[in-house]
Parts: C-alpha cells; structure tokens; sequence
C-alpha cells in the first residue's frame, strides 16, 4: 500500500494543465523527495536536504513558493480565458482538481516527509503559509488586464533575445517625481500613455532633442509609475527591428498594455532595419493592435547622421535622405527635449537640492551649479542632477 508521500507523488505526476511546474528547482527537489520512500536512508536524507535547501533559496515558505509558481504560470487555461475563448467542462474539472493538488503540496509540512525519512539526526524544517487555491486563482483570472499571466506577472521590463522578450531582474527604479523640469512634455507623454491603458488610440510618441535632457528616463519613470495598470516595456535594439512584427503578432492577444521601447534612435543609411521599422510605423493604430505603442527617443529631429555619404548620386542621396527624414514624420506624436536655459536649469537645480535635502544656500547653489554646468560642457537636468549629487556626497 502506498504511503501518503506516495500518493501525493502520484498526484504531482498526473498535472496537465500546470505540467510547466515540475520543471521549477524547487518542485523538481519535492518530487524527488516524495519517490524515495524505498530508497537507501542516505539518498532519503540527501533528497530531504536538497529540497529543503533548494527552498530556502526560494524564501523558504512552500506554500508562498507553490502559489507564486501557480499563479504566474503560463498555460492553456489561462491563454484561453485571456483571449476569451470558450473552454469545456473538461478544462475547468481539470483545473479545480489541479488547484486542490497544488494546494495539498503546499501544505506539506516537515513532519510529515521527515517520519518517513530513514534518518534520526536533525532535519531543516520549513514555513507553510495556507492559502485557498482555487479562490486565489479566480481572482488572479479576473485581472488578467491589469496582472497578466507567465513572466508578465512576474516583471514589468524586459530586452528582446531571440525574438522573446527577457526580463530585466533589476530594471532602472526612476520615477516621475525624480525628474525636475520640462513637465509638460512629461505630460504629454502621460496622457499618451493613459490613452494606451484606456484602450484608445494611443500614438507612437517620438521623444527628441539634446543629451542629458530625460528622455529615457522619461519613458522608464512612466512605466515605473503605470506597471501596476497592466504597462509593459520591451526594449529593442536598432538590430533588432525585423522582429517587431513577430513581437506584435505574439503581444496581439495579451490583456496588458505595452511599449516598445528604443533608445537613441537614428539612421545613416536606408537599410533593411529602417523598412522594418517605417513599415511598423505606417500601420494605422488598429492594424497594430491597441494594447501597445512605439516609444522612440533621439538627439536628432530627423533621425539622420550628419555623416550621410553612402550615396554617389545626388539625385539619390537626396532621395534617400528625404526617406529617412520622413521617418520622424510617422510617429504620431513627438515631444522636444531642449537643453534648459540659464533659469530653467537652477529651477532643476534647486528642485533636486529641496528632494536630496541639501541645506545650502539659494545663492551659493546657483554659483556653484553655474560653475559645475561649464566644467561639464553646458547645462542639462543629468548635469543638475550630478551636481546635486556630487554635493550631497562630499557633505558641501
């Protein structure tokens, strides 16, 4: 007759639907745990103390570990209940039955596997929190939009490898109320960003203008401000531009909202990545889908190296160039990020040192920030802000 490790074993083994679970290190270490009840005491006691050493590098609670891994898992269930497609009673049996399987394994308590661990020294223990699967998992189902499922749930930027997007474990933590100055274009791009979250048409927004001035970090803090409303971003690479498409076909049918994001955007030639990218661009909003939008920034209105000389013909360099001009002319919105005169710069400066708590003097702030703006070659928000940071450092 089987003991209950047994039996749970037999229980793991028979997922379907959640089948992806067993391949987690932690799941994979239990599963060897619960199969060795007839195994020689040192493989029991080995398995026993992997597992458990495998969890604690988890965070140590197995029933927050297996609701976690259920939660954020992608699978047929939830593909079909985010595209609002019909599914059989047989699904949802499997399911509930799925869940109650998954909930037992997270209540599994040390005790219990250690009395049939062949072993009398001491045994690591575990946490296990309990918590109601199927409850759980309705409500994670009812916001899809604003949660998502697979490693959506699990992160909020990623880069794209392979065509696939991959998360950034640690991405930049800036927010909205870090940056100082040019708030109305910051604005504009909120209320095109809010636009997306909506379901409206959303523009794809063209952020431009001088180094240092907060353009990226303007996207980013948007996003940072907006993930818990269901905003992604995927950050592509100037390579990477054939890819959009298969990237849009495979975001097409995801409940969350996204952008995709490129950084210093500018060309020196028409090439087979810029058609890629005036093709995605040229789509109305509809043909792209409206759970997402192309964030670009760039130094430069027109997108266009200054070093063009690829072309022999003149007749053809100039219509070469008039192309890839014309690319800035697609996005649908496009916000300037000139560098900040004298005032607007100490406006920054003195901002930034009211938010780092600097105790010093409007007077002896502005001269040295005038002082610091000329010894790094003009004035900017990511000069201000070195600045501020520099004397918040060294104590001045």
């Amino acid at each position: 007759m089987l003991n209950e490790l047994e039996k749970l074993h037999l229980k793991l083994r028979s997922l379907a639907i959640f089948r992806n679970l067993l391949g987690d290190p932690v799941l994979a270490a239990l599963d060897r745990v619960l199969s060795c009840a007839d195994r020689p005491a040192t493989e029991q006691a080995d398995a026993y103390s992997a597992f458990v050493s495998r969890l604690y590098a988890a965070g140590g609670d197995l029933g927050a570990h297996v609701l976690e891994l259920v939660l954020s898992d992608e699978n047929p269930y939830v593909r079909r209940r985010a595209q609002k497609q019909p599914h059989c009673r047989f699904l949802e049996e499997c399911l509930k039955n799925e869940l109650n399987i998954l909930e037992e394994v997270s209540r599994l308590r040390p005790e219990t596997v250690q009395k049939h661990i062949a072993y009398s020294g001491f045994l690591p223990a575990w946490t296990v929190s309990q918590t109601d699967f199927n409850k759980a998992y309705a409500d994670r189902m009812d916001s899809l939009s604003i949660r998502g499922y697979g490693v959506f749930s699990v992160y909020h930027v990623f880069t794209l490898e392979g065509g696939a997007p991959t998360p950034v474990k640690r991405p930049d933590p800036v927010r909205l109320t870090d940056l100082k100055g040019y708030e109305d274009e910051r604005e504009a791009v909120v209320a095109n960003t809010r636009a997306l979250l909506k379901g409206r048409p959303a523009a794809n927004v063209l952020l431009y203008g001088d180094a240092g001035t907060g353009k990226s970090s303007t996207v980013k803090a948007v996003v940072n401000a907006f993930r818990g409303e269901g905003l992604r971003l995927i950050e592509i690479a100037m390579t990477q531009f054939r890819q959009i498409p298969g990237l849009i076909e495979r975001l097409s049918d995801n409940p969350l909202k996204f952008i995709l994001f490129i950084d210093d955007l500018s060309f020196a030639k028409e090439t087979a990545d810029f058609g890629a990218l005036k093709a995605v661009l040229e789509g109305s909003v509809s043909a792209r889908g409206r759970n997402l939008a192309i964030y670009a920034t760039s130094n430069r209105r027109r997108l266009v190296k200054e070093s063009f000389s690829d072309r022999t013909e003149d007749v053809h360099r100039s219509e070469t160039l008039q192309e890839l001009s014309s690319l800035s002319e697609r996005f649908g919105l496009s916000v300037r990020f000139f560098r900040p005169d004298k005032a607007q710069y100490l406006d920054i400066v003195r901002a930034l040192g009211a938010q780092y708590g600097l105790g010093v003097g409007d007077a002896k702030l502005e001269a040295e920030a005038e002082r610091y703006a000329l010894q790094r070659g003009g004035r900017s928000p990511r000069v201000a802000r070195q600045f501020v940071e520099y004397l918040k450092s060294t104590g001045e």
